[in-house]
């Protein structure tokens, strides 16, 4: 990034230039440590730190002009200045337009109030991704341009290093930036050369008196967000209130934006209809303007539903589509989609053990995870267990490289995978390292009672007679099981009948079983892959139908004979 010097002189009229205004700034920035070659250096006055007294190491270090409010005695040799009133003020307008105004090419959320900002905004950046955007965020935690992460170290930076962080997320092509803005930036405008687009009121309650002073000074702080909104040139510019907060009616009359508004008040445009508050998850059902949203949630509190509500009110403002809003919050709950898979699910629901059979893309070991983790999330299980045979196509482990856990860990990755999709990769973590959920090879399933969990094996179609028959006999009390494959895939050698085969013969008339056969059109994937499956039934078929007739036809040619 350069920018002609005499070009950020034009948004200066009044300042008063001492040396030569033909020069090429290559950085903006007010800490004196952090000059390099080209820097115009700001020189700003704080409560304990004058930044004046900086100048000559900042030039020193490269700095070529400086902005400052008085001129020293001796000006720094090739340094040309730049006299305002007001450095603070100068930098307000001079960083954003050295940046190109990257709070103008974004579309900027900023999520401001006493609490539920950092959660509200984590959850707004995640339903943009499953959106399809791309996205970062800025907030007391840290700041994340799509999946890049650094650490933040103050909820909103100052003006230089917050136009600094925007301009990044442009170079990295994110469409959104979603903010935590607190009273300190509003007040000392710290977010200046932004155009945001959406606003939302979590509450506000007393804090930050040390710097404010009083309510109203803290109020009318927060409230510079919503007055702003509608400044610069965006279309849709949208303001969303929490009702039941008492400032909330205040600031809405300073606001010319559009507004939505959440609350318990049915009068709201968001509001709930029922919610149920357990110890680790919570249930809600909401009325919104786009119809009800019937939600589980991994987050639980009361002070949750008001930050859900206010995050719905922000997407449904940026007219995402409800279906997303939805399976983001509740942490990818996934639905049957096929009279089939509907099948299947009930069965699960209702037997102790299932074997769900079928295509690849019919969803049976993803539906069949889903299942485990709501029941686990209920509690109606303590732990969650995935197998799947380890080895396949005939290979050892002792001929691959690596330890145990590298040499079994590329046939498990599936089931990581489905597991990172639908609880999130940090909550898995954490039940892994509980012990809560254990994904292993079926070799590590010889010897154990399985009580109290749920368990799924994977890839049946690969064990063998004996594998299944030991796997099955595994289940203690308070377990329930499922069991997937896919008969047309079976990597066996082929005089080693198929486990899943036999136990489809030997256990179907046995009470509390059920078998559930999936088929070509409870794909689910790409619809090219539902037509390649089908295509490949149609061929079994034929070359059995085939076989069958040329059986048959041989039979009547050897009865002819022996007449």
């Amino acid at each position: 990034m350069e920018k002609q010097l005499a070009s950020l002189l034009a948004l200066l009229p009044q300042a008063e230039v001492i040396g030569s205004a033909d020069k090429v700034i290559t950085d903006v920035t007010a800490d004196s440590r952090a000059v390099v070659a080209g820097s115009l250096f700001i020189c700003l006055k704080g409560a304990t730190v004058d930044g004046h007294k900086f100048l000559a190491m900042a030039a020193e270090k490269g700095a070529v002009a400086a902005l400052v409010e008085d001129v020293p005695a001796e000006v720094p040799q090739g340094v040309t200045l730049i006299k305002v009133a007001d450095t603070r003020e100068a930098m307000e307008l001079v960083t954003p337009y050295f940046y190109d105004y990257p709070g103008r090419k974004l579309r900027m959320i900023g999520v401001t109030g006493t609490n539920g900002k950092t959660t509200s905004t984590n959850i707004i950046r995640l339903i943009l991704r499953k959106a399809g955007y791309k996205v970062g965020l800025i907030g007391t935690i840290n700041i994340m341009i799509n999946d890049e992460i650094t650490e933040s170290h103050n909820t909103t930076p100052d003006v230089v290093d917050l136009q600094k962080t925007l301009y990044a997320m442009c170079c990295a092509g994110c469409d959104y930036c979603v903010m935590e803005v607190s009273s300190h930036a509003l007040a000392l405008k710290r977010v200046a050369g932004i155009e945001y687009d959406c606003a939302v009121l979590t509450n506000i309650t007393q804090d930050h008196l040390d710097f404010h002073k009083t309510m109203e000074n803290y109020r009318d702080a927060k409230s510079l967000l919503f007055e702003h909104l509608t400044d610069g040139s965006k279309p849709n510019k949208n303001a969303v209130f929490n009702m039941d907060d008492a400032s909330s009616a205040i600031i809405r009359e300073r606001t010319k934006a559009n507004v939505l508004t959440y609350g318990e008040g049915h009068d709201n445009d968001i509001y709930p209809l029922s919610f149920t508050v357990e110890p680790k998850h919570m249930q809600l059902l909401l009325h919104t303007p786009v119809g009800e949203m019937d939600l589980e949630l991994k987050i639980t509190g009361e002070f949750n539903v008001y930050n859900v509500m206010g995050v719905i009110g922000a997407m449904l403002a940026e007219k995402i589509d409800k279906d997303i809003i939805c399976h983001t919050i509740n942490g990818k709950p996934v639905k049957p989609k096929t009279i089939g898979q509907k099948e299947y699910v009930d069965a699960i629901r209702k037997k102790m053990i299932v074997f769900g059979m079928g295509p690849a893309g019919t969803g049976k070991t993803y539906l069949a995870m889903a299942m485990a983790i709501t029941a686990f999330k209920r509690e109606e299980v303590s732990r969650i267990i995935l197998t799947r045979p380890a080895i396949e196509a005939g290979e050892k482990l002792g001929f691959l490289p690596g330890d145990l856990q590298s040499k079994i860990d590329p046939y498990l990755r599936p089931l990581y995978d489905a597991l990172y999709q639908i609880m999130g990769a940090e909550s898995f973590q954490k039940n892994m390292e509980k012990g809560a959920i254990e994904v292993a090879p079926l070799a590590y399933m010889r010897g154990r009672t399985l009580d109290n969990a749920y368990v799924i094996l994977d890839e049946a179609q690969n064990t063998t007679e004996a594998q299944m028959k030991m796997f099955l006999t595994r289940i203690g009390f308070g377990s329930r099981v499922v069991v997937t494959g896919d008969l047309s895939q079976k990597d066996l050698a082929a005089t080693t009948r198929s486990g899943l085969e036999v136990a489809v013969r030997v256990l179907s008339k046995v009470e509390d079983i059920a078998f559930c056969n999936l088929t070509s059109k409870d794909v689910v994937r790409h619809p090219l892959v539902q037509k390649i499956v089908k295509a490949y039934e149609d061929y079994e078929k034929k070359a059995t139908k085939t076989a069958g007739k040329k059986y048959r036809e041989k039979g009547r040619l050897d009865r002819n004979a022996k007449r």
